[in-house]
């Protein structure tokens, strides 16, 4: 088999130290093989994903739109991390299979789609047993007739996808760009305005999806709180093996939470937040390295991805010994007031931002009760000043879905400043972080940091609290801490 490089690495799926075989042995590895099929048929929510595709496909008239799933990440040398499809990719296709590219090209009274996929190896070729793509390696690939089955779509093998994007003009594509690099080589951007360092067509198309992705549907809904649920027994999980008497490494908890994480879904969403004492006060301290202590607070920010991808995304606070003190119990119940007041306000055409200043006025008035703030709660406010951000840090919260921070790509007009409308998935995850280092807080508060985060639904009626398995109250917290440990560890299942 001749083998193509670049750089050094084969790209047939061939490695550098990989053996000569002899032919004796090529001969004998192409016989004696019974074939196989899969027994697969339409998955049930083939329809929201044509939906999809279709509101897609009316958006851009007369175009033809490629969007790529991307392909494995090297991990290190050759090795890869697990694969994760794009999540435009996914939105629309359902498909979780590496390489792979949509295409759906105009035919006059909407759009054809075509999946460009890497179909099964076949045995009259060593790729099955040789390449890294190969069954032997990765496991049993669908044939194009069982992809298209199973996803309701039209399917082409990834080879003829170079010829397919050969001669479209530019002018009329657009791509969904930085996913796979020989998809953006092949088709030539258009030679016009530019936005965000990309062509500004290009640009609409993620733009469009991401604006598409704002509203949930009920099947969207149902897999949020599948992820939700499969969270709730995550912190279940570790609460239960969470010693009151003496340290446990936050690299154990995290640990136990990925359990049901990879037991109950997909993988995690995001990686896991797991600060024991002062490492609460660093917002995306993914490190775990440190020890939790009896009489510090343990903050943890986790969430579970589901099979389709969607994904949890919540924050509890616990004391370690499983009692507040004082001091802790304020500030906590501080942030629980401005994340209720926060949900409270949460309705169909209120402002983002509205939502925001709610939370942070309750922190601020907060701030102020403690002493902190160097001027009036209103002069704290006014954007002129903001410095009670000093110890807040972060907005109110962020839209959930297929992504942690999904909707990433809309315009400002239509999420930032724009107004929530039914159907939005969003967090409401207001904190106080004291920084150990921060001199204008009394020693007593320096190394606590409080973030309470629940995944809320936009209904016609206010807000949904999605995660309202967990918790929130002080008191409710370490009743339910104390209920955890008395159960005892177990394992998913």
């Amino acid at each position: 088999m001749t083998e193509e490089r670049t750089e050094g690495k084969p790209t047939d799926g061939t490695e550098s130290h990989d053996p000569d075989f002899p032919p004796a042995f090529l001969s004998f590895m192409r016989q004696g093989w019974r074939d196989t099929s899969l027994p697969v048929g339409p998955r049930p929510e083939v329809p929201n994903y044509a939906k999809r595709r279709a509101a897609v496909s009316a958006a851009f008239p007369g175009e033809t739109l490629v969007i790529p799933t991307g392909g494995e990440k090297v991990r290190a040398n050759d090795t890869e991390y697990r694969f994760r499809p794009g999540s435009d990719f996914a939105y629309l296709t359902g498909d979780h299979d590496p390489d792979s590219v949509l295409v759906l090209r105009p035919n006059g009274s909407g759009h054809d789609a075509t999946l460009y996929m890497r179909p099964r190896s076949s045995r009259q070729t060593d790729e099955f047993f040789r390449s890294r793509h190969g069954e032997l390696w990765v496991g049993r690939r669908h044939t194009l007739a069982e992809k298209s089955s199973e996803l309701g779509l039209p399917t082409a093998d990834l080879t003829e996808l170079e010829a397919a994007l050969a001669d479209l003009a530019p002018a009329r594509t657009r791509v969904l760009r930085g996913f796979d690099a020989g998809v953006d080589a092949a088709v030539h951007p258009y030679d016009g305005p530019r936005d965000e360092g990309q062509p500004a067509r290009d640009r609409e198309l993620a733009i469009a999806i991401s604006e598409l992705k704002l509203v949930k549907d009920e099947w969207e809904i149902a897999q949020l709180q599948d992820a939700i649920d499969a969270t709730v027994h995550g912190f279940e999980d570790v609460a239960r093996a969470l010693p009151a008497d003496r340290g446990v490494s936050e690299r154990l908890l995290e640990g136990i939470f990925a359990l049901r994480a990879r037991h109950d879904g997909n993988d995690v969403g995001y990686g896991s937040i797991v600060g024991a004492g002062e490492h609460a006060t660093i917002l995306h301290w993914v490190h775990n390295h440190g020890v939790t202590r009896p009489g510090e607070l343990l903050l943890m920010d986790m969430g579970v991805e589901n099979r389709h991808l969607y994904t949890a995304d919540v924050t509890r606070v616990l004391p370690v010994n499983g009692r507040f003190t004082a001091l802790q119990r304020q500030v906590y119940d501080i942030v629980y007031a401005s994340q209720q007041a926060g949900i409270e306000f949460i309705k169909p055409g209120v402002n983002f931002k509205d939502v925001h200043l709610t939370c942070m006025r309750v922190l601020a008035e907060g701030l102020a009760d403690l002493g902190l703030l160097p001027v009036s709660v209103d002069e704290a406010m006014d954007e002129s000043s903001t410095v009670y951000r000093r110890w807040t840090l972060h907005g109110f919260g962020h839209m959930l879905g297929i992504d942690v921070h999904d909707c990433s790509n809309a315009r400002k007009e239509t999420y930032r400043d724009g107004v929530l409308d039914e159907g939005y998935v969003l967090t409401v995850e207001p904190g106080l972080y004291f920084q150990p280092e921060d001199e204008l807080v009394p020693e007593e508060l320096r190394g606590i940091g409080i973030r309470i985060e629940d995944d809320v639904l936009v209904t016609p009626e206010g807000a949904v609290n999605l995660s309202a398995g967990l918790p929130r109250r002080a008191d409710e917290v370490e009743t339910w801490l104390a209920e955890q440990r008395e159960a005892g560890p177990r394992l998913p299942g």
